[in-house]
């Protein structure tokens, strides 16, 4: 059976890390991705010289992008049987009064309907295969540590951890399992539209006086959709600095 990976939000630092990381384990790979940036771009023409990488755009604000994305996949007829799922709105500040609905709609459409719509044609197959992995990415807010004025942020992971829960129920028995990864503020540039004052109390307040680095949650990722990982199914992984 050939291994066949969709990375959605392949274009974050996480999507190009990973990719880099796990690149030699698949026959194939669907590199999901709203702006191609040069970092992107640079892994891209880097390996694919030796493994078949395929970046594919997708708004996923776009629900007709997202048919056209699983369209373009199954023309190709080889279909992923591991999908991780990384997009999200970036975080912002604000108090929950003061936000506007759009943004719950705007994180739903970018983190929940596209996941929704991918696994709901794909599960089905990989089920028949009798194999399949998928992971979340969620947040250690989902670990019952939310922080204020990132209540539409908050309940959209919220979403998609009762969608990991569901689903990994509903499939366990057809070799598919699928978790979540929740870490704690990462530094990446999904914080810029946090105020460094926030960024800095958060590095404070952590048992290790830092925030996470990406490298240190690309292994937690890659035990789950190996092989070894076959037996954990509906957990939500913390990586917390110990917070």
């Amino acid at each position: 059976m050939s291994r066949v990976l969709l990375i959605t939000g392949a274009s974050s630092e996480i999507g190009i890390q990973l990719l880099r990381a796990i690149y030699k384990e698949y026959d194939r790979i669907y590199l999901q991705y709203r702006t191609m940036n040069s970092e992107l771009d640079a892994a891209v023409n880097e390996l694919s010289t030796s493994l078949d990488i395929l970046p594919l755009y997708a708004d996923f604000v776009d629900e007709n992008t997202v048919y056209d994305m699983i369209k373009e996949i199954n023309s190709s007829g080889i279909l992923p049987n591991s999908i991780v799922h990384l997009p999200a709105s970036k975080a912002y500040n604000k108090q929950f009064h003061k936000d506007i609905w759009y943004n719950y709609e705007l994180g739903w459409q970018i983190s929940v309907r596209s996941i929704v719509l991918i696994l709901q044609e794909y599960l089905p197959k990989m089920a028949k295969q009798h194999y399949g992995r998928v992971v979340f990415m969620l947040t250690s807010y989902t670990q019952n540590n939310p922080v204020k004025y990132q209540a539409a942020y908050t309940t959209v992971k919220y979403a998609l951890l009762g969608l990991m829960k569901a689903l990994s129920v509903e499939y366990a028995d057809k070799g598919i399992t699928v978790n979540g990864i929740s870490p704690d503020m990462m530094e990446t540039k999904f914080l810029e539209n946090l105020p460094e004052l926030i960024i800095e109390q958060n590095r404070v307040r952590s048992p290790l006086g830092r925030n996470i680095y990406v490298e240190e949650i690309i292994p937690v990722i890659q035990y789950m959709l190996s092989d070894l990982g076959a037996s954990m199914t509906g957990q939500n992984i913390g990586i917390t600095g110990g917070l």
